[in-house]
Order: structure tokens, then C-alpha cells, then sequence
């Protein structure tokens, strides 16, 4: 039997055994091993021991006419009457089971002697058996041995313990508990309840514990979110059912005889044995795998068309999660058995991958796609720049016409998808002979069986030239036919018309400068040849920068997704409003109807889709935002400030952009004011995606401070 003691207590043990030998040895060499005591009638009690002593054991006093004593007094025990040992100059007596430290006393009947040193015990705690037999949580275990009434907590494997006040029953020689409802099989430990408590372990005595056993797993092939049957026994041991991919049974019941557990197999559960945990935290496996079921899925339309919707049959489809076309993921729906599922605008995949919550897959191939189909062109012989139509079926998939020019090809972009039937464009100037190619929303070329006969342009055209320039600059376009330019006209949008004053086209008529008006505002710019007039080329003179990157844009007001429109942003606490229709197209405007222009957010971060751009490097950046104001406004003496708020609520003051001497004006027009990101305190570099974004104005109560006409548009980031 092997029964493991604490090392530090142990050899604490062995100290003391040491020290009660020398006193014992000390003793019989009449050395004083306490204080001397003598009593008038020359009774001495020169040493007494050993102590530490061990129960049962004898007690010795040792000294002079000792044999005169009549009785031996230990804390805990009746007076000890009965000597084993009474003689001169030595006496001993038994040390009762349950004698406790203390003072001694030897009484005589001349008086009583007691030493100034205390009597201790040594107490080896020992266990010789424990409980033998299979126990269950609940059960009582039984540990015997000795010292045992001094034992504070009997510890299972995992360090469950039980402590001495719900033992069942103690002793010196015998304890019972209860067995926890978390204890494992193996050896055990008891414990004292000193600060350093001395730790006695079973060795090789062992608990035998029970835990559940896995008999059977019905059905072995089952559907997510359906339930399955363990059987077995002791299942009250069970906290937690886990199927395969350590997936949690959110739902689980045990029979009334233990020896049956009905678990609803959760949705995203994956193929695998079952395993219970214990509470003891013991994991029973099943020797039986689950196989988690598949749709079975059929299309109804195998001729899929981009962007419209498939009708899938068949069987558990509400298993799937998700639609794939290749890298495409695929909206759906499930109703009625069936799937309704968006065919993505972009796809060329010819299969269909269906993803369940479980992480299978199942894939069906064969899938073809629509294409538009050219039944004619007209007409045939057209001189560059000419309209031609293009009949046939689903030309709404088309999103380019590409054209030859001799030397590579041309195109037409459409920007919106045309009508199914018909698609009426202006071919390009640069454009020649040759068939034409519809360029569809997933890249599918088809090309016509028609050629056009394509004659040279003869107007003027532009191909290349800036959105916006400063008034007075020099502009610089690219075309053909550019020699052949007799006058230019820069066409404003009240009527007025004014010619360039001079212009100079290059020697092959490619190119073409010009000086722009020094009158802001948006024009058409018109070249005009012996032919006639161009088409219209839009330019802003003096008025807003263009949009050097639209994926930089925090705020423009447009229709996005639905999102930042008339319906979502105008009138939020009745401040502001969203127009449209106007050169800018929508744009943010307090206008005179508003209700409550006093008020602190003018444009606000509910308003309109996330998440924000963010941008690295702001050495490199500037915020642009473009501003109209209507009519001038005084500056108010009072203190205020219109602060746009950006990148984790960081906020910055715009009004001294505005200012010109004791106005805030633009002189009724559009104009774009830059702001280095560097002159922006507390801004983050990346800047933050999070926090408030929009526009606060903030006053003194007593400004007063008409906002009434205040435009913003196109808030964004650009690089310097």
C-alpha cells in the first residue's frame, strides 16, 4: 500500500521525532529537559517527556521522589491514577487516544508540580483503505485509517473537494462523504486544516467512480435541427451534448431511468461522433458517426439570365445557407420547399455550389447563360458620329458597344441598362468600318453578323479634355478633326453665349487650345466647322474641382442603395433639406421651409451609408467639400462655428473658408474649399472609419445667423 505524506510536512515530522528522542536520551542522563520544580517535602521534577508524544504511548517524569505522585493530569483526559512505572526518581503513564497539547501536571499530596514547557503529540495521519467498489455521484465513500478526526477536506481528482462540514460522518479512525457530483476516478487526497495543511495521499488506492457509457446513436444520418437518440446509462452525469465540430446541443432531455437523452442536432453541426461531457468533465465518445443530410437540389431553368431570379427544388433546402456562383455570392430566398435564388449580374460560373450551416456543400453543374441575340442594325452605312439602332433579344444584359478604328477598337459605355429590345447610341467619332461587338454585364462578347460601312467624321470631336478649369486658363482638348474648327462658343446655362476670344489647333487637327471666359459657371463648350456644330462638351469654369476619386467620397448626397436620398435625409429635428435636379444633381440645402435652423446637427452620420473611406499617409491628403451660399451673410460678432466632423468625431471649423472681409460668401456660385488634413487637430493617421460624421453648427444664443441657403455637395478626400 502506498500512501504519499506532504514533503514539507513530512520532513517537519521527522524534526520533531528527532528532538523527542534527545529529550527522552537528555532524560536518562538526568539532564533538565524543563524548568526544575521542588516542593517543600524535596519533591523535584527535573524533566518530562517526550513530547512531542504519541498517543498511547507513555509519559515519563523524571526527577526526585517522584513516587510520591499521585496522579498524572493531561488536557483532555481524566486524571491518571494508574502508573505503569512509580518509582524514586521515575514515573510513566499511558497517554490516553484522546489526549490533547497542554500543560501537565504531576499532583502529589504535598502539591501539584506543573512544567513550564507544553505537552504536544505527534499524530501521523495514515490512510489504509478507501471504499473498494464502484460509486456513483451521491454515494457515500468510505476512508479509514488513523487521525482522521483531524482531516478538514477529503479532494477527488480535478480538485473536487468536500469539506469537513458536509462530511456524513468523522473519526479518528473512519470518514464518509458524500461522493461530488463533478468527481473522477483515481486517487484521492485528505487534508488537515492547519494554514500549511499536511496532504496525505491514496497512492494506489484508487476511486472508482462512475460515468455515462454511449450504447447507441439512432439515426446515424440525420438532418440539422432535428433530434437523434443516446442510449445508455447514468445520464443525470451528463451536462453537455456535443456534436461533431464541438457544436453544442442547445437543447437537450434525459429520460426518468437515466439510460436515454433526446439532443436536437444543432443547425451548423458537421459529421462526427457525439460526445458527452460529464459534469466530473469527463468526455464519453460514441463509437457510431453522424452524417449530417444534404439538400437534394434541382433548377427548375437551367438557362439562367444575370440578374434575374432561378427557381431551385428539391429536398431539406431550408438546410442552405448560402448560394455561390464561383467567387459570387448570390442572394436567396426559401419559401414553400423551394429556393428562390438571384442569378448575380457578374457570373460566367456553369455551376451552382449550395452551402449548408454544417460547412458541406453541394454543387450542380451545367447551367448555361442568356445572351443577347443582334437581329439587325441600321442603318449600315453611317458617317463617325452618326446614331445607330440595335435590335434584338435581351440587349438589356448589354453594358458596352465596341467598335474598330483601324488600329484597335472603340467603345460605348452605357451607363444604365438599355431597353430588352433596342439600343439607339452615338458611335464614336473615331470610329471605322467593321462589324460591332455588345460587351455583357458578365464580359460576354457577342458580335454582329452585320459590317458597317463607317465614312470619316466630319465635325469636330472631342475625345479627350478637363472636367473643370480656372477662369481665363488655357484649356487643352484632344479629338479629330480639330484644324477644321472656324469658331468656339462657351454656352452658360442662363443663355449666355460667349466665343473664345482665340484658339490654335496642332498641325493633324488632334488637338486644340483655347482660352476659358473669365465669367464663372458651368458652360457646353461648342466647336463649330464648315459642317456644323459639335455635339456638347459640359465644363465648369472657376466653380467646383472634379472628383478626383469616387471611392474617397464621404458625403454626396446621391441615391445610393436608397439610402441618402429625399426620403432618409431631409428635415431629421426639421433643419435641413436634399434638392435635386439642378447642374449638381442632389446636394444638401437649408432651405426657408426648414423648421428649426437653429439647430446643432445639420448633416448627420444616420443619414447615409457606412462605412466611411479612410485614408493613410494624411501628409499626402486634403478634405474638399464643395459650397454654395445663396446670398452673402454678416458675419455675426458672437462667438460660432460651423465644424465638419469627420474620422471618430474629430471636428474642424469651415466658416473662415467662407469669409471675405464681413461676409461669409461664394458670390452665389459653387465653389470648392481645400483643407490639408495636417491643418486638422487630433486626426488619426489612418483615419478612423468610426465615431460621429457630418455637420454641427454651433452658436452663442444671441447670434443671430441666417443658414438659409447654405449648399454643401461632395465631401471628400483627395490627394494633394
Amino acid at each position: 500500500m502506498n500512501k504519499r505524506f506532504n514533503i514539507a510536512s513530512f520532513g517537519m515530522m521527522c524534526l520533531i521525532l528527532v528532538s523527542a528522542l534527545f529529550i527522552v536520551s537528555a532524560c536518562d542522563n538526568g539532564d533538565d529537559l524543563s524548568t526544575d520544580q521542588m516542593t517543600d517535602t524535596g519533591i523535584t521534577v527535573k524533566a518530562f517527556g517526550p513530547s512531542p508524544a504519541l498517543r498511547g504511548g507513555e509519559l515519563r517524569f523524571v526527577g526526585t521522589n517522584v513516587d510520591k505522585a499521585t496522579a498524572v493530569v493531561i488536557p483532555g483526559v481524566p486524571e491518571i491514577t494508574e502508573f505503569t512505572k512509580k518509582e524514586k526518581t521515575e514515573v510513566r503513564v499511558i497517554i490516553p487516544q484522546t489526549a490533547q497539547p497542554g500543560y501537565v501536571i504531576l499532583r502529589t499530596s504535598q502539591g501539584d508540580i506543573t512544567p513550564k514547557t507544553m505537552l504536544t503529540f505527534l499524530e501521523p495521519i495514515v490512510i489504509e483503505s478507501i471504499t473498494s467498489s464502484k460509486v456513483k455521484a451521491g454515494d457515500e465513500f468510505e476512508i479509514k485509517g488513523d487521525y482522521l478526526n483531524l482531516i478538514a477536506r477529503v479532494v477527488f481528482q480535478e480538485n473536487v473537494a468536500v469539506d469537513s462540514t458536509d462530511f456524513v460522518s468523522q473519526s479518528r479512525e473512519k470518514i464518509i462523504v458524500k461522493v461530488p457530483l463533478k468527481a473522477r476516478s483515481g486517487e484521492i487526497m485528505i487534508a488537515n486544516g492547519e494554514e500549511i495543511p499536511i496532504e496525505v495521499y491514496s497512492g494506489d488506492l484508487l476511486a472508482d467512480i462512475v460515468e455515462p457509457v454511449i450504447t447507441s446513436v439512432t439515426p446515424s444520418t440525420v438532418k440539422a435541427g432535428s433530434d437523434v437518440n443516446i442510449a445508455g446509462t447514468d445520464f443525470d452525469l451528463v451536462e453537455k451534448v456535443i456534436f461533431g465540430g464541438e457544436k453544442n446541443a442547445s437543447k437537450f432531455t434525459v429520460s426518468e431511468d437515466k439510460k436515454s437523452i433526446t439532443a436536437t442536432v444543432p443547425a451548423d453541426a458537421q459529421d462526427g461522433p457525439v460526445m458527452l461531457v460529464a459534469y466530473s468533465g469527463a468526455e464519453i465518445v460514441s463509437e457510431t458517426s453522424l452524417t449530417l443530410k444534404m439538400p437534394v437540389a434541382a433548377i427548375e431553368n437551367k438557362k439562367v439570365k444575370n440578374g434575374e431570379n432561378i427557381t431551385v427544388t428539391g429536398t431539406d433546402l431550408d438546410l442552405v445557407t448560402a448560394v455561390w456562383f464561383d467567387e459570387l455570392e448570390a442572394e436567396f430566398s426559401y419559401a414553400d420547399g423551394k429556393l428562390s435564388v438571384t442569378v448575380p449580374e457578374t457570373a460566367v460560373s456553369n455551376h451552382i455550389k449550395f452551402v449548408t450551416a454544417s460547412s458541406k456543400d453541394l454543387s450542380i453543374t451545367g447551367i448555361t447563360y442568356v445572351v443577347p441575340a443582334i437581329s439587325s442594325i441600321a442603318p449600315t452605312s453611317i458617317t463617325a458620329g452618326d446614331n445607330i439602332t440595335i435590335t434584338g433579344t435581351d440587349l438589356d444584359l448589354v453594358r458596352e458597344i465596341i467598335f474598330s478604328t483601324g488600329e484597335g477598337t472603340v467603345s460605348v459605355a452605357l451607363t444604365s441598362a438599355p431597353d430588352p429590345n433596342s439600343i439607339t447610341i452615338q458611335s464614336p467619332f473615331t470610329a471605322t468600318s467593321g462589324k460591332v461587338d455588345l460587351k455583357t454585364v458578365n464580359e460576354t462578347i457577342v458580335t454582329s453578323s452585320q459590317s458597317l460601312t463607317i465614312a470619316p467624321a466630319l465635325l469636330a470631336a472631342i475625345t479627350e479634355m478637363p472636367e473643370a478649369v480656372k477662369p481665363g486658363a488655357l484649356v487643352t482638348v484632344k479629338g479629330i478633326n480639330l484644324s477644321t474648327v472656324t469658331k468656339i462658343e462657351f454656352r452658360y446655362k442662363n443663355g449666355t453665349i460667349i466665343p473664345a476670344t482665340s484658339f490654335l489647333p496642332n498641325q493633324d487637327g488632334t488637338s486644340l487650345q483655347m482660352y476659358a471666359p473669365a465669367a464663372l459657371g458651368k458652360v457646353d463648350l461648342i466647336l463649330i466647322n464648315p459642317v456644323g456644330p459639335s455635339v456638347a462638351y459640359p465644363l465648369s469654369i472657376g466653380l467646383t474641382d472634379p472628383i478626383a476619386d469616387p471611392s474617397l467620397i464621404i458625403f454626396d448626397f446621391e441615391d445610393v442603395g436608397g439610402n441618402n436620398v429625399l426620403n432618409n435625409a431631409c428635415d431629421w429635428g426639421g433643419i435641413c433639406g436634399v434638392k435635386g435636379g439642378d447642374e449638381s444633381g442632389h446636394f444638401f440645402e437649408v432651405m426657408p421651409t426648414s423648421t428649426n435652423i437653429t439647430g446643432y446637427w445639420y448633416i448627420a452620420d444616420n443619414w447615409i451609408e457606412a462605412p466611411y473611406p479612410s485614408i493613410s499617409g494624411i501628409t499626402d491628403y486634403v478634405l474638399k467639400m464643395d459650397i454654395r451660399l445663396k446670398n452673402d451673410i454678416p458675419v455675426p460678432s458672437g462667438w460660432h462655428v460651423l465644424n465638419i466632423r469627420i474620422a471618430g468625431n474629430v471636428e474642424y471649423n469651415i466658416m473662415p473658408y467662407l469669409q471675405k472681409g464681413s461676409v461669409y460668401t461664394t458670390e452665389g456660385e459653387w465653389k470648392t474649399i481645400t483643407i490639408p488634413l495636417t491643418d486638422i487637430p487630433g486626426l488619426s493617421d489612418p483615419t478612423s472609419t468610426g465615431g460621429d460624421w457630418g455637420l454641427i453648427y454651433n452658436k452663442d444664443a444671441s447670434v443671430s445667423f441666417p443658414t438659409v441657403g447654405l449648399c454643401i455637395d461632395n465631401i471628400r478626400y483627395e490627394l494633394k
